[in-house]
């Protein structure tokens, strides 16, 4: 059978006889050289048919990629991406705009290197939360599987960094991680991933990582059977030592851009989010009512506020929501104008969802005292993991914060389960809030709970002050500061929910789920000045680091 191989495979790699020809002597080394190159992928074929571990992999994938949740969908379904996927507007370069972490403009300085001349190994797509980053490397991966993009790339592995989270303390080569997270590779073998293919690795959400990248002090590691943390592997990954002919794509938030050393880096973009127009076929794609779609389009173009954050992805999502529970049921009111204002109106959406599902006496839009009593402690959930920068979590966790499975699952809205099938490193269930920027939302409003209800231990212990609180305005400066000293931004949206919600406007919406502060006026103006001071002081700083 071998020798059959042989016969068949040599003459279509090259033509003996024309170096015959030349000379009439063989060079040997030649000759060695194709031997042992077609006996190695004699080898690596006789262990399967690769391309059908390659083909088994796309279908994994195309199951994995195809659906998208939107929350409040039941675990394993949801809608196809590709019949609500809108183009994302993406640039390459990092936008003008003045941008808190100095390492992100001096990264893009560096990215423009020769862009011309040097071959592009590694690409690093920013945005801010929610617009788009992970649908767009889900559209990618979808896109490949499915035969209709790339396919010059052998090979794309996608992996979530929220995901390798769970996996920080244990020790992994980088072959047994891709077993591992997608186990229709467990054919695949180490001479397969040296020798014979193009490898994608896109690792996305960075800034979701709990893991310490040391780019300085680090094991070198240049086998792909070598054992250790999964943070040196990716370190090594990054900087070439593991595949050096391997691509990575790496999405972040701007903010956390800076844990990859600059001379890593071949190309930044920047996913900006919507264009005009692809807010209106975001809104066209996700209703089939077209008379409601262009009442709601009509509805955010009215509001100037509602218009200029619908350039983010997410609260497209979020305002669709709103705004179809606002119109379907003749609901006057005035809409949403602030994005603290939008998501107080989605959590009451998500309250009403409940009763309507579950039943219950009491009218849809009032909260029980147990519907308070849930939603403080799924705040208080999101609050305690986000300080840790945890965004998945798993039962024992529900448990420390006194819920139970049940009583999550009415909230799917809010907090969803995510069942990992295929995977043998998930074998219990594991959980995340919807969306990032809800868990954000919902850490808030416990803060902020806390605050109305002077719970000094819990505040002094997140603000880090020996001297108590005295005021509102106090309270949100001290907040503000904790949040500027954060390397990675985790806190910036919280802090921005959290002044947000001081307004007895948006305490209203939530339906005395907080206890209503008094805002004299003076106070607000202390908030402003607060805010407006802290800003000239980072604007001043900014400027003097770059």
């Amino acid at each position: 059978m071998d020798e059959d191989r042989a016969e068949s495979t040599v003459p279509s790699w090259v033509s003996l006889k024309s170096d015959w020809s030349k000379g009439g002597m063989i060079d040997f080394r030649i000759v060695l050289m194709i031997y042992y190159r077609w006996k190695s992928l004699v080898h690596l074929c006789s262990g399967g048919d690769l391309q059908e571990v390659i083909e088994g992999h796309k279908i994994s994938l195309k199951r994995r990629c195809e659906h998208v949740t939107e929350g409040t969908h039941e675990a394993g379904s949801g809608t196809l991406l590709n019949k609500i996927y809108t183009e994302l507007y993406i640039t390459e370069g990092q936008s003008e705009e003045v941008d808190t972490q100095h390492e992100v403009r001096q990264l893009e300085r560096t990215s423009k290197k020769n862009i011309q001349d040097t071959p592009i190994k590694l690409v690093l797509t920013n945005g801010v939360a929610g617009v788009g980053k992970t649908f767009s490397v889900q559209k990618f991966s979808l896109d490949w599987a499915e035969g209709l993009e790339n396919q010059d790339i052998s090979l794309v592995l996608p992996l979530s960094c929220r995901e390798l989270n769970l996996i920080r303390d244990e020790q992994h080569s980088l072959l047994s991680l891709l077993h591992v997270f997608h186990p229709t590779l467990q054919k695949i073998r180490a001479e397969d991933l040296k020798t014979v293919w193009k490898l994608l690795f896109i690792f996305d959400g960075l800034d979701e990582s709990r893991f310490s990248l040391d780019f300085n002090k680090h094991q070198v590691i240049s086998d792909v059977t070598q054992v250790s943390s999964v943070e040196v592997l990716l370190v090594n990954l990054i900087q070439g030592n593991l595949l050096p002919s391997a691509l990575i794509w790496i999405t972040s938030r701007p903010a956390a851009a800076y844990q990859i050393p600059p001379s890593c880096i071949d190309r930044i973009t920047e996913v900006r989010g919507f264009t005009d127009s692809q807010k209106e076929e975001y809104f066209r794609r996700r209703f089939s009512d077209e008379d409601l779609s262009k009442r709601i389009i009509s509805h955010i173009k009215a509001s100037r506020s509602l218009h200029i954050m619908c350039l983010i992805p997410v609260f497209c999502w979020i305002t669709a929501i709103v705004l179809e529970d606002m119109m379907t049921r003749d609901q006057r009111g005035e809409l949403p104008q602030t994005l603290t204002d939008l998501y107080s109106h989605f959590l009451r959406v998500q309250i009403k969802r409940k009763k309507q599902k579950y039943g219950g006496k009491q009218r849809p839009g009032k909260l029980t005292e147990d519907d308070k009593d849930l939603l403080l402690k799924l705040g208080r959930l999101a609050f305690e993991h986000l300080e840790k920068g945890n965004i998945m979590f798993y039962s024992e966790d529900l448990e420390r914060c006194g819920l139970d499975v049940s009583e999550v699952s009415v909230y799917s809205g809010v907090c969803t389960e995510i069942f990992k099938r295929e995977s043998v490193i998930f074998q219990k269930s594991v959980y995340c809030f919807v969306h990032l920027s809800v868990q954000e939302f919902l850490a808030a409003v416990y803060m902020f709970h806390c605050y109305t209800r002077k719970d000094t231990a819990v505040i002094n212990q997140f603000l880090k002050y020996s001297e108590p609180v005295t005021s509102l305005d106090d309270f949100l400066r001290r907040a503000l500061m904790k949040s500027l000293k954060s390397e990675n931004g985790h806190l910036d949206l919280f802090v921005r929910f959290l002044h947000g919600l001081s307004l007895e406007s948006n305490q209203r919406i939530l339906g005395g789920l907080l206890d209503q502060t008094e805002n004299h006026p003076e106070t607000i103006q202390k908030v402003l000045y607060n805010l407006k001071e802290e800003n000239k002081t980072l604007m001043s700083s900014i400027g003097s680091l770059n």
